[in-house]
């Protein structure tokens, strides 16, 4: 669905240099912390930037060459993008309608119906939740083959967290050949809705797993200085010392399992996996 090459972007204080590749049925998460290249890779597919290198193919054509029926089979959130403050979800309906030929304008009223999204009442009056419910629900109204997501939950509470990934999940359900990329801040969302993870760290991809392999092959290992000095390190892809001794990221939990039963080995949650990626040494 997306693949890009030696993707290359440069600005004065930051370059963005990276490979990677979206499969139809999957749902692709894209984790960082802020300033590490996801909007700017987000921005990059959709030809919002112009790129100093490498290539992105989209839908199986080259992204700078995508006519108006390529385009419609892509949905779009922008974190910093969205409908006058102004206007109602009535207004916006015969935008839709025009934009998209598979725009279905009943179905979407019912839509909003069932999440609460009233239709007369002005976006600017709309709370955060209603806000992001709206967003991705545009996203997904003209039956898009690609949605490009970029941190469609920030500032939502737990319920309406939820209420957008269930969405979302509804969503590849009925379209078993579509494909989504996510960014968010929140890593338990991603945790439970993807099947692989990007991250990104200093403009460049560092990680890339599948997410069951991730939360069950990867764990956080804590040893003293006289474990870690006897330890097999083959399989330690960071290292990380700490005031007790030493945190060390293996995706081999199962053999230190076996082979050393005396040291502390824990899961670690997908936050704890991406702050030993980024602060650990190479192990």
């Amino acid at each position: 669905m997306v693949k890009i090459k030696d993707l290359q972007k440069n600005y004065n204080k930051f370059s963005l240099s990276c490979s990677l590749e979206i499969a139809p049925g999957t749902i692709t998460g894209v984790i960082g912390p802020n300033g590490a290249g996801k909007s700017t890779l987000f921005k990059a597919i959709l030809g919002l930037i112009s790129i100093d290198g490498g290539c992105i193919e989209v839908m199986g054509k080259d992204s700078s060459k995508l006519d108006k029926a390529d385009k419609q089979n892509i949905g779009v959130v922008l974190s910093e993008a969205g409908f006058s403050k102004y206007l109602t979800i009535k207004d916006i309906v015969p935008v839709l309608e025009a934009l998209y030929d598979e725009f279905d304008g009943e179905k979407f009223q019912k839509s909003c119906e069932r999440l609460g999204l009233p239709f007369d009442k002005k976006i600017q009056d709309f709370s955060t939740g209603m806000k992001a419910k709206l967003k991705v629900l545009v996203a997904i109204s003209h039956e898009a083959k690609l949605l490009i997501l970029d941190e469609p939950t920030s500032g939502l509470d737990v319920a309406a967290r939820q209420s957008v990934l269930d969405m979302l999940r509804e969503y590849m359900e009925r379209h078993e050949d579509a494909a989504i990329i996510i960014s968010s801040h929140i890593s338990t969302d991603l945790e439970n809705l993807c099947d692989d993870v990007y991250l990104i760290y200093g403009g460049e991809i560092v990680l890339h797993e599948e997410m069951n392999v991730l939360l069950d092959e990867y764990a956080i290992l804590k040893m003293d200085e006289v474990q870690y000095a006897a330890m097999e390190k083959q399989y330690l892809l960071k290292v990380k010392k700490e005031k007790f001794g030493f945190q060390c990221l293996t995706n081999q939990k199962r053999f230190y399992q076996e082979n050393y039963p005396e040291i502390v080995i824990e899961k670690g949650t997908l936050d704890e996996l991406i702050m030993i990626m980024m602060k650990g040494e190479e192990g």
